[in-house]
């Protein structure tokens, strides 16, 4: 059953980007005729053509990472395994890789700016305005959660695999990766040879990590614990990474973590396919859960893989800035969030050999992947245990390679915001987007039970909904483009209305949970006015995309 599931998988998403793929190719009218920002604006530090397979790797990477991995689990231990599929296997391919395609589509055709800009000359100043710091304040978000997970993982050990052996691990990463950069375009070393050369290096440092792990206690640095002195370092990190050229740091080491990513893809999908393993996990555990009910919760559990608006950010930033020539949009748009999609099934797969009440329920959801990967590659005669800490590894490295890509993205939206990418801008703004992170990580506030914990946890538990609000606002922004460039749009109308209902579905059943909770909490108060801004936002988008449709067009793109 379960070696039928993932070839049937397979097969849609093959048949999928063959034949819808090429119809929303006809659809966006790309035309490799036409010069790209890449070419036309080429700076050498952010617009910098890239070859398709490097670029891949870069898009790939940044949307990916760990969250078509923990969504699949959550939602598939609450929903059972078979509503998670088929949101998964219709998500991605009829909104994720058309919101995935669109907005690098539209953002090419707007001089590689952001999916805010691509709004402001379709539907309004004002949207821009408030679009582009809503986008600004959730890449702040997602930095302060991910610096502290990524600090946590260096120093925490999980399910037997020594923090210091990430942090080891990671570190040789980064040395690859500039490596590589230097000897392919400064060295001129041609693709595959370096390719050869480094991918090999990159599972060698995987193993060098495994085998030496640095002290845990290395980085305490004065006053600061192990923890603190990673957070340090990763904030420096990701300040010297948001500054210098792609090609240095960003296009590399995206690169080769995509690698990482095909491994776990590879390696996952032929122990599945060797047979032997029965699905014991229910199909379907009913339309309620402690999350609650399947709509809209499981289309919010469950972003990455189907659908994720953090995906337009990285398309209309980094991606745009970088693609070659439209055509790529096709293979990098849709073809990544295709591969999204199957890496997100193997995630599923993972819970549907786990039988119902087993205790590794209890685990977090790259602990219950890296057992389900251990046990997958096992079949292929890799030690279980090998199988787990590479699960475990992988999953830590795609932490890293989201940092300093958020950092980047966040500059260009006060670049943006500011309308200047002078040098002294570029390194204000990367001041500026770090010091919120820092501010989220150091302020305390107490949680329900009175301990206290880092502000940005108070808004974390609503990033699925600000994520997939950000992809429903996202497609709305794409199908006003279309629309004003004369072109038909129900193909991203549709999923549009899908989402934005979805997610305003959501955000008005969280309000009512925060209310009987009680809004004399600090916490829950904070929340639910957070959730009334996504509202009021979402509602003001919509009308002024609403008074856009009412003017008269004009022909752009």
């Amino acid at each position: 059953m379960l070696t039928l599931v993932v070839v049937l998988s397979i097969v849609w998403f093959a048949a999928s980007y063959l034949l819808y793929g090429r119809r929303l190719q006809r659809k966006f009218g790309l035309d490799d005729g036409k010069p790209t920002p890449a070419v036309t604006i080429q700076d050498g530090l952010d617009y910098c053509p890239a070859r398709t397979p490097v670029l891949f790797g870069h898009h790939f990477s940044s949307i990916a990472g760990a969250g078509p991995i923990v969504g699949p689990v959550i939602g598939g231990l609450l929903f059972g395994w078979g509503p998670a599929l088929a949101w998964i296997l219709l998500g991605s391919v009829l909104i994720g890789g058309v919101h995935d395609m669109g907005a690098l589509v539209a953002s090419i055709r707007h001089r590689a700016r952001s999916i805010a800009e691509v709004a402001r000359e379709t539907i309004s100043p004002a949207a821009w305005r408030l679009f582009l710091v809503f986008i600004w304040l959730t890449l702040v978000l997602v930095l302060a959660c991910f610096i502290d997970l990524t600090a946590q993982t260096y120093v925490t050990d999980k399910d037997g695999l020594d923090g210091g052996s990430v942090a080891t691990s990671s570190a040789l990463y980064i040395l690859l990766a500039l490596g590589f950069g230097i000897v392919v375009y400064r060295l001129k070393m041609p693709l595959w040879i370096a390719s050869l050369v480094f991918v090999p290096l990159v599972f060698v440092g995987i193993w060098v990590g495994l085998e030496a792990p640095v002290a845990r206690s290395a980085l305490a640095l004065g006053g600061l614990d192990a923890a603190g002195g990673y957070t340090l370092i990763l904030i420096v990190y990701c300040a010297v990474a948001s500054l210098t050229p792609v090609w240095i740091l960003l296009q590399p080491r995206d690169y080769l973590s995509a690698y990482l990513l095909f491994a776990c893809l590879a390696g996952g999908t032929l122990g599945v396919l060797a047979g032997g393993h029965a699905v014991e996990y229910p199909m379907f555990l009913g339309f309620m859960s402690d999350k609650g009910p399947i709509f809209p919760f499981l289309f919010i559990l469950i972003a990455c893989g189907a659908c994720s608006g953090f995906h337009s950010i990285v398309a209309s930033g980094t991606t745009a800035k970088q693609t070659a020539r439209e055509s790529d949009a096709l293979r990098i748009g849709y073809g990544a969030m295709l591969l999204e999609g199957l890496l997100a099934v193997l995630a599923l797969a993972t819970i549907m050999v786990m039988a119902r009440g087993s205790a590794l329920a209890n685990e977090s959801p790259t602990v219950v992947f890296a057992a389900g990967f251990g046990r997958f590659t096992a079949m292929l005669g890799i030690p279980k245990s090998v199988g787990v800490a590479f699960g475990l590894l992988a999953i830590s490295t795609f932490l890293l390679t989201t940092l300093d890509t958020c950092t980047r993205l966040a500059r260009f939206m006060l670049e943006e915001f500011v309308g200047s990418r002078a040098v002294a801008t570029r390194w204000i703004a990367t001041a500026v987007t770090l010091a919120f992170p820092v501010l989220l990580l150091n302020l305390q506030v107490a949680d329900a039970q009175g301990q206290p914990m880092a502000a940005y946890r108070m808004i974390w538990p609503l990033f699925g909904a600000t994520n997939q609000l950000l992809g429903g606002l996202a497609l709305l922004t794409i199908t006003m483009w279309l629309r004003r460039s004369g072109k038909s749009a129900w193909f991203t109308a549709l999923p549009c209305a899908f989402m934005v209902v979805t997610t305003s579905t959501a955000l008005v059943l969280e309000v009512i949970r925060l209310v009987r909770a009680g809004l004399a909490e600090v916490s829950h108060a904070f929340q639910a006015g957070y959730c009334a801004f996504l509202l009021l936002l979402t509602i003001f988008l919509v009308i002024e995309a609403y008074r856009a449709l009412a003017r008269k067009p004009g022909v752009r793109g």
